[in-house]
């Protein structure tokens, strides 16, 4: 890369950086607020460190009349999350005196809005920390659907062409100007996150759980204030998680949409339609289900199921008890759940509904071509025509994303993982879902016990997951660091 392209790069990773220390700010007012002073020092140690690398990159300047392409772009979108990442994990180090393995996995996990964690006794530990992973979790749900929306489109990753109309082409379809998308996108979030708050306050939460499951559940990421997650909290909280979760999957552009006079720009849209159906039919047979072989009456029978359909859909992975261990048809129903996933331009991770739904039009569209061999059969999605281009990002996305958690699964196995640890273990990561299956990382554990090579390798995991896998592996290839 050209030195004057490296410049400009380094210029946006030190707003960045300078972002994230002004953020310390918050954590630190909440020690003060719970009169914990001793945890105080290790976030100003870590503030100051990331300030001044940040202004260290900003003072030399922005180079004039340079405009990024796309191959920058995807060394830039990677970049800017392993770098903050980096420095986002020291305050975990510092308070919690853990390693810099497990503090980066754990702040990989906010970031990328996973929800794994490799911590225990959450209800006694410092609530500086517990805001900043909140945080770190809430920063990241929206950086990534200012991702999903602006870069990922023009990069034409994953086929995720087929939603530049509504969300790369501003000046027509939704505003006339880039950056007044943004604003409302995140006023939208931000109110959300308010809401949220609001309604688990009267719930009956305290302030502070209700401050940060807000964040946690807008931004489908899932880390919680208790070691029992959402089980610590009352059922009214339950739904409202549910009503949060779902709001947080669906795409931020429709909200806009209609706030600018489309008022059925949500309803009209297919891959709503179709995250909506298969949340409300899995959650109702699996409910039924569920009623049949517990103990519970059947509107709790409804909750927690639910809950747990739609946490792991939303890929927040907040939970109610230990699903795991509700026997073998439950195992391979969430296993299976892992993969979905919410809409494109959400907050949410997995394959995206709208990948299984061209591959069932491509389906339908083949059959006909095999009864009709000679008929002209147009493949259509949400009104964009499935061009060859389209069909083989997708194609491209889907089979690297199966690749990925394969061959991730495999050097797990080759750490002296169990199968089941090890398949359920990167499913979870690169799905951004947080808890995997089994006795180890199952809803009722977490990661610590896994060695210190398996936590990178996780932590890989969820940064090919989130960032949708292509956009890294092209920085693998050796023409993209040819002139």
């Amino acid at each position: 890369m050209a030195m004057p392209t490296l410049r400009i790069i380094g210029f946006i990773l030190g707003i960045f950086l300078i972002t994230l220390a002004v953020g310390m700010i918050v954590p630190m007012l909440a020690l003060l607020a719970f009169e914990r002073k001793d945890d105080l020092q290790p976030f100003i140690w870590a503030g100051l460190i990331t300030l001044l690398t940040g202004l260290t990159l900003v003072l030399p300047g922005r180079p004039a009349h340079i405009h990024l392409r796309p191959r920058d772009m995807y060394f830039l979108t990677t970049i800017s999350w392993l770098v903050v990442c980096c420095f986002a994990a020291l305050p975990m180090m510092l308070i919690q005196h853990i390693s810099y393995t497990d503090a980066f996995f754990e702040t990989m996990s906010g970031i990328t809005t996973t929800g794994s964690t490799v911590l225990t006794g959450l209800d006694s530990t410092s609530p500086a920390l517990l805001m900043w992973r909140s945080m770190l979790q809430w920063l990241g749900g929206i950086g990534f659907i200012g991702m999903a929306v602006a870069i990922l489109p023009l990069l034409r990753v994953g086929g995720m062409r087929l939603f530049q109309t509504e969300s790369s082409d501003w000046s027509e379809k939704v505003m006339p100007r880039s950056h007044m998308v943004a604003k409302y996108i995140v006023g939208i979030y931000v109110v959300f996150t308010l809401a949220a708050i609001l309604a688990f306050w009267l719930a009956g939460m305290k302030p502070f759980d209700a401050l940060n499951l807000a964040m946690a559940s807008v931004s489908t990421g899932g880390f919680s204030t208790s070691d029992s997650s959402m089980g610590k909290f009352s059922p009214a909280s339950h739904w409202i998680a549910i009503f949060f979760m779902v709001l947080g999957s669906l795409p931020f552009t429709l909200y806009v949409a209609m706030l600018r006079g489309q008022r059925m720009a949500m309803l009209k849209d297919h891959q709503v339609h179709g995250f909506l159906i298969i949340l409300l039919a899995i959650s109702l047979l699996f409910s039924l289900w569920y009623w049949q072989h517990s103990q519970e009456s059947l509107p709790d029978a409804i909750r927690i199921a639910t809950f747990n359909v739609v946490s792991v859909v939303s890929t927040t992975g907040f939970a109610l008890g230990d699903y795991s261990q509700w026997g073998n048809f439950a195992f391979m129903t969430f296993f299976y759940l892992t993969f979905i996933g919410g809409c494109s331009g959400s907050t949410s991770g997995g394959l995206k509904v709208f990948r299984f739904q061209v591959a069932y039009a491509l389906l339908k569209a083949n059959l006909k071509q095999l009864v009709h061999p000679r008929a002209v059969i147009r493949q259509q999605y949400n009104g964009h025509a499935l061009d060859e281009e389209i069909v083989r990002s997708i194609l491209t996305f889907s089979f690297f994303f199966t690749v990925t958690i394969a061959l991730l699964a495999l050097c797990l196995t080759l750490l002296g993982l169990d199968p089941i640890t090890a398949l359920t273990g990167a499913a979870t990561a690169v799905c951004n879902v947080g808890p995997g299956l089994g006795p180890i990382i199952g809803p009722a554990g977490n990661f610590a016990p896994l060695p210190d090579l398996a936590k990178w390798l996780l932590s890989l995991g969820m940064l090919l997951g989130r960032l949708e896998i292509i956009t890294v592996l092209v920085l693998l290839t050796s023409s993209f660091w040819k002139h």
